[in-house]
């Protein structure tokens, strides 16, 4: 999967706590951290949206399966708040 570079500007605060996660090994990398919040952030604008029924865990892994493989338009997801 081919995936696209975009460049984020962050506060130095803001840099050593997510170094400090891939120090203690609880991601591999800095665009790991990334990628794990953009997620959750795509996740948390969606919920309510999300119709609850059946298994909402097996709805939200598939969610992320969908969002890690899949391009889409955070303007479009803003629009959901």
């Amino acid at each position: 999967m081919v995936m696209d570079t975009i460049q984020v500007r962050l506060g130095p605060g803001l840099v050593k706590k997510i170094d400090s996660l891939v120090d203690t090994g609880v991601y591999s990398s800095r665009s790991d951290v990334l990628r794990d919040a953009v997620r959750r952030l795509v996740i948390d604008k969606l919920i309510g949206i999300i119709p609850n029924e059946g298994d909402s865990v097996a709805e939200v892994r598939d969610l992320r399966k969908k969002l890690s493989k899949e391009k889409f338009d955070l303007g479009e997801i803003n629009k959901l708040a």
